[in-house]
């Protein structure tokens, strides 16, 4: 083993330019893997964020339209003890209403959170740009809303429900959850008030959650679903929506496909590269198997070429794409000087990268291995 490494060391060092280009090429690859991967992971990232990072990712709701769930409670302390993947279970109660202010009536939908427990859906407090979160008899509105409504934290509006109950809050604050749609509709309050207003008693309308790992949401609400009386439903993102779950495989087949062509490329170049070098040293390995050494060690000094260079190009290659992926993040910017994807590292999938590229290197060196045991030293010597 010591015999094989010393003389493939040699061999490495004696071609100086190859053994650089052959490290520059495993390193390329692998700089193009960790920067496909991580520059789709940072693009899913993103979207997930957007789409579903503050949303209800399992939702229970009554089965038939308009009915609502009673000994939420009950409901609520059993998922907690019996699904540790969920992170986050808040109750909820909806109901559309009116808001009227300034002689002028908006449509809007009234949502009453028990906002500590729904923080951790939600992140309302990191959503507040002005104002507070509400308590007792008080609201918070959305940017959108009280743009168009000309109202600030402190003004008086009056919320009437369908059937002309009213009653007079006072804005507490206002939010920004980065979606214009849900800015301009959602009137947020005390789950208490809500249920006061629109006679709900000790009802609630939904029961949100959120999981430790997303793609895992369809495979839990169906385990919730076996717990629960036939009169509620539970629906999870993947099937509301399917579209981004479609894209996100797409994504996600896509970036696969192109770290395999690069990979193939990258193990087709070592090993012609290889077979080359045995063809060089045919001579040299030719007076050492008539020195004595076995086609076992010939062998066995090839695969260690591709095992030393597959740990350098390995190394060289993450340093590149972890600097390519950063990069990117600094100069491709939204208009408001924030990169277009965040950058996102993954530690396994890096380590992963540079073990296939180690691996496969090692592999690539299999052929121009196994023609260098091959060699007849009588025939080399014979041939000059």
């Amino acid at each position: 083993m010591k015999l094989a490494l010393r003389i493939a060391w040699r061999f490495l060092t004696s071609s100086k330019g190859q053994t650089i280009l052959i490290i520059l090429g495993i390193a390329i690859g692998v700089s193009v893997q960790v920067f496909i991967g991580s520059l789709i992971a940072g693009l899913q990232q993103s979207l997930l964020d957007t789409a579903i990072g503050r949303s209800s990712q399992i939702t229970i709701s009554p089965a038939e339209r308009g009915e609502r769930i009673a000994d939420y409670e009950l409901i609520v302390d059993d998922i907690k003890a019996t699904e540790p993947e969920i992170t986050a279970i808040s109750p909820v109660a909806d109901s559309s209403g009116f808001i009227i202010a300034d002689d002028s009536t908006f449509p809007i939908l009234m949502r009453g959170f028990q906002f500590e427990t729904a923080e951790g859906i939600y992140k309302f407090n990191d959503a507040i740009i002005e104002g507070s979160l509400p308590s007792g008899d008080e609201v918070i509105l959305g940017k959108e809303f009280v743009e168009e409504a000309s109202l600030e934290p402190g003004d008086q509006v009056t919320v009437q429900t369908p059937w002309g109950d009213k009653r007079d809050l006072v804005v507490s604050g206002v939010f920004d959850l980065g979606v214009t749609n849900l800015n301009k509709n959602w009137a947020l309050a005390e789950i208490s008030l809500v249920q006061s207003i629109f006679e709900f008693g000790d009802e609630v309308t939904a029961i949100e959650s959120q999981v430790a790992d997303v793609f895992t949401a369809d495979v839990i609400s169906d385990r919730i679903a076996t717990t629960l009386p036939d009169n509620l439903k539970v629906e999870n993102w993947k099937v509301l929506n399917a579209s981004l779950l479609s894209g996100l495989n797409g994504q996600s087949i896509s970036s696969l496909m192109i770290q395999i062509f690069v990979l193939v490329s990258v193990i087709l170049g070592i090993a012609s590269v290889l077979a080359i070098s045995v063809s060089q040293k045919s001579r040299q390995l030719g007076i050492l198997k008539a020195m004595g050494i076995r086609d076992q060690v010939a062998s066995l000094i090839f695969l260690l070429q591709g095992f030393i260079l597959g740990i350098f190009g390995s190394i060289v290659g993450v340093v590149f794409g972890l600097g390519l992926s950063y990069a990117f993040t600094k100069f491709a910017l939204n208009p408001d000087g924030t990169p277009v994807i965040d950058l996102y590292i993954d530690p396994q999938f890096i380590l992963l990268s540079a073990f296939i590229a180690l691996l496969s290197a090692t592999l690539a060196a299999l052929i121009p291995a196994r023609s260098s045991s091959r060699l007849s030293p009588i025939e080399v010597i014979r041939n000059g």
